[in-house]
C-alpha cells in the first residue's frame, strides 16, 4: 500500500500546484480583511480540490486494476457514492469561494452530499454498547445517525480552518487512526486500510503547501471535504465513530461552545456568522503564534486518538468525557480573560 499512499501523495503536489496557479489566475483568493483572516496578503483558495482529484484518480485507477478496496464489505457503490458527494462538495465550495455565498446557500451542498452517500449504501448496522454488547440499527436510524454525523464532522472542520494547515493536518490524523485500527489483527479490514492510505497520502501532499506560511488554502469545499473523509472511514471501517470522535474531540467541543454562545447572544439567525471567538483565535489573541497552536492541536489529537487503539468502548467513553471536563474548565478560564476584539 505504500506505493499507492505516494502515487496519491506526488498526485495531489501536483494538484495543488496546478490548482494553485489556477485560483490566481482567476482571482479566487482570500483577501486578509481583518478579524478572523489574519494572513498578510491574498491567498489562492480552492485546494481542497486537489485532494480530491489526487483521492478519485488514485481509488478509480485501484477499483479498475486491482480488488484492493472492494476486499471486504466496501463495494465499488460505496466509492461512487463518496466520489459524487466529494464533487458536489467541490461544487458548492467552488461557488461559494467566488460568490460568498450566505450560510443558508452554502448549507446546501454538505446536505446533498451527506444525502448521496446514505442513499448509496454507506451506512451503520450496528453501535458498540460502552456497557456491553452491541446496538442493532434500523435502515432508518443508521440514515439519521450518519446523516448527522456527516454533518457535524464536515462542519467541525469547516469551523477548525482558521490557521494554517490545522484543518488538514487534524483531519490527517483521524485519517491516520482509522488507517492504523483497519491493519490491527482486532479488526483488520485491508479495504478500509487502503482507502485510508490513499486519503492520508492525498492530504498530507497538500499539506506541505497549507502548513504555515501557507501557500494555497482549501477553500470551502476543502475545508468541509477533509472532515467528509474522516466522517466517510469512520463509518465504513464499522461505526468506528468514537475513534474520529477522540481525535475531532476538541474541535467539535470548541463548536458546540462557539454556536450555543452565538445562539444565546443572537439566536438562530447568528449561529452560522464567523467571529474571533475559536480557541485557536483566543490563544493567537493571548500571544501564540499559529505553529504553536497547530502543533498543540497535533498533539491532542495524536494522544487521544492513538488512545482509541487501545482502550476499550467504556475506557473510550471515560476518555470522551474526560476531553469535555478539560474543555469546559479551558472555555471557562478563556471566557474571564477575554479581551475585546
Amino acid at each position: 500500500m505504500i506505493s499507492w499512499f505516494f502515487g496519491a501523495f506526488f498526485l495531489s503536489m501536483v494538484a495543488t500546484v496546478v490548482v494553485r496557479s489556477v485560483a490566481i489566475r482567476f482571482g479566487i483568493v482570500d483577501r486578509p480583511t481583518g478579524g478572523r483572516k489574519i494572513h498578510a496578503k491574498a491567498i489562492p483558495l480552492l485546494g481542497g480540490l486537489a485532494i480530491f482529484l489526487a483521492i478519485a484518480a488514485t481509488v478509480d485507477v485501484l477499483l479498475l486494476r486491482t480488488d484492493l478496496l472492494t476486499g471486504g464489505d466496501i463495494s465499488v457503490r460505496h466509492y461512487v457514492g463518496f466520489l459524487l458527494g466529494g464533487t458536489v462538495l467541490m461544487v458548492g465550495g467552488f461557488l461559494d469561494d467566488k460568490l460568498n455565498l450566505s450560510a443558508k446557500f452554502a448549507i446546501v451542498a454538505p446536505v446533498i452530499a451527506a444525502v448521496i452517500v446514505i442513499a448509496l449504501g454507506i451506512e451503520i448496522t450496528k453501535l458498540t454498547n460502552p456497557f456491553g454488547g452491541v446496538i442493532l440499527l434500523e435502515h432508518w436510524q443508521s440514515n439519521v445517525i450518519v446523516f448527522v454525523w456527516l454533518m457535524v464532522v464536515m462542519y467541525t472542520t469547516k469551523f477548525l480552518d482558521g490557521l494554517d494547515g490545522l484543518a488538514t493536518g487534524v483531519s490527517s490524523i483521524g485519517t491516520l487512526m482509522v488507517l492504523l485500527l483497519a491493519s490491527t489483527a482486532a479488526y483488520f479490514q485491508p479495504d478500509v486500510a487502503a482507502f485510508a492510505t490513499v486519503c492520508l497520502g492525498a492530504m498530507l501532499g497538500f499539506l506541505a503547501f497549507n502548513f504555515h506560511p501557507a501557500k494555497i488554502f482549501l477553500g470551502e469545499g476543502g475545508s468541509t471535504f477533509v472532515g467528509f473523509i474522516v466522517g466517510t472511514l469512520a463509518v465504513i471501517s464499522g461505526g468506528k465513530l468514537a475513534t474520529a470522535l477522540l481525535v475531532l474531540a476538541i474541535p467539535m467541543l470548541d463548536v458546540v461552545w462557539i454556536m450555543v454562545r452565538r445562539f444565546r447572544a443572537g439566536g438562530l439567525s447568528q449561529v452560522f456568522k464567523g467571529d474571533r471567538k475559536h480557541l485557536h483565535h483566543r490563544l493567537l489573541d493571548r500571544g501564540w503564534t499559529q505553529t504553536q497552536i497547530v502543533a498543540a492541536y497535533y498533539l491532542v489529537a495524536i494522544v487521544f486518538g492513538c488512545s482509541a487503539l487501545f482502550l476499550q468502548s467504556r475506557e473510550k467513553l471515560i476518555a470522551l468525557a474526560a476531553i469535555v471536563a478539560l474543555m469546559l474548565v479551558v472555555a471557562i478560564v478563556l471566557s474571564k480573560q477575554d479581551k475585546p476584539v
